[in-house]
């Protein structure tokens, strides 16, 4: 099946970037590591990394506009094209040894998600969407889990690491879903989490204060998948808040009321979508908010 030229120079970048990250890993005594804010780091290979990325979609597109971790926004943000990059999402995971981490790439047009990859350099898996196209895994088709009962089903989430304030919220959550669910896992790279909900390895996801560029390639991935993202609140008419608000439920179509219902009293949210129409607008890959 022939790839969307866009897709193959993601590809091309989010393989440069894992060649670094790989290299780097068999020697961490050496990564100098910084402290952004509390719980968050970022090391050199991030920055590299990132470097190599952009270097690589500016030289194919080098009137396109970027959106990445690090480096931040570029200055032409009125370009219809704009790339959102994770270099290394996992980078606590990477710090430590564990090979739990992943170079997330997404391609807007016009606020609309068109491209997506997300790349497991230790595992050399490539989760790849093209927007109407479907999701693959190293050309292999992704579906989301048929599973139909909540009681079945394996959960992903992130811990509040950074707003330890949210703890109470949280916990009141995790219990309420621990006993609903076959189990929790929190692996530590929400980019990868959510493209295990694309393959079915995750029959549903949910977390708190994410950013757009850990988010983006993922929910384009579900949603080609066939599964659902919204926020916390499961109401909206796009995909735009799930990116504006960092706060993500994602999951296959039967489970996802079942695990939303649940988050929303974990969180104490009154709000609930109108109808199963209604959620699946809701999960449109759509806009996000300019930088």
């Amino acid at each position: 099946m022939a790839q969307h030229p866009m897709l193959n120079t993601a590809i091309k970048a989010a393989r440069r970037a894992g060649n670094i990250i790989v290299r780097a890993s068999r020697d961490l005594d050496l990564v100098k590591v910084e402290n952004k804010r509390h719980n968050d780091f970022v090391t050199e290979v991030d920055k590299a990394a990132e470097s190599a990325i952009i270097d690589v979609l500016l030289g194919a597109y080098p009137d396109h506009a970027i959106l990445a971790e690090e480096s931040g926004a570029s200055a032409n943000t009125e370009a219809p094209y704009r790339w959102i990059i994770d270099p290394l999402d996992g980078t606590t995971n990477f710090i430590h040894g564990v090979p739990q981490f992943a170079v997330s790439i997404a391609l807007e047009h016009n606020g609309v998600l068109q491209q997506a990859v997300v790349f497991d350099p230790s595992r050399n898996e490539l989760f790849t969407a093209t927007r109407g196209g479907g999701a693959f895994c190293n050309d292999r088709r992704l579906r989301v889990s048929k599973r139909l009962r909540l009681n079945e089903c394996l959960i992903g989430t992130g811990f509040p690491f950074r707003n330890v304030q949210q703890l109470d919220d949280y916990i009141r959550t995790f219990s309420l879903i621990t006993t609903k669910t076959a189990g929790i896992r929190r692996p530590g790279a929400a980019a990868l989490d959510l493209a295990y909900v694309a393959a079915g390895r995750f029959d549903g996801f949910w977390e708190r204060e994410l950013n757009a560029w850990d988010i983006a390639a993922g929910a384009l991935l579900i949603t080609e998948a066939g599964g659902l993202i919204t926020n916390f609140h499961g109401r909206n008419d796009t995909a735009e808040d799930v990116l504006e608000s960092g706060d993500v439920v994602a999951a296959t179509p039967k489970i996802f009321p079942q695990l939303l219902a649940l988050v929303q009293e974990g969180y104490r949210l009154d709000a609930k979508p109108s109808s199963t129409a209604k959620l699946a607008r809701a999960t449109r890959p759509a806009k996000t908010v300019k930088p």
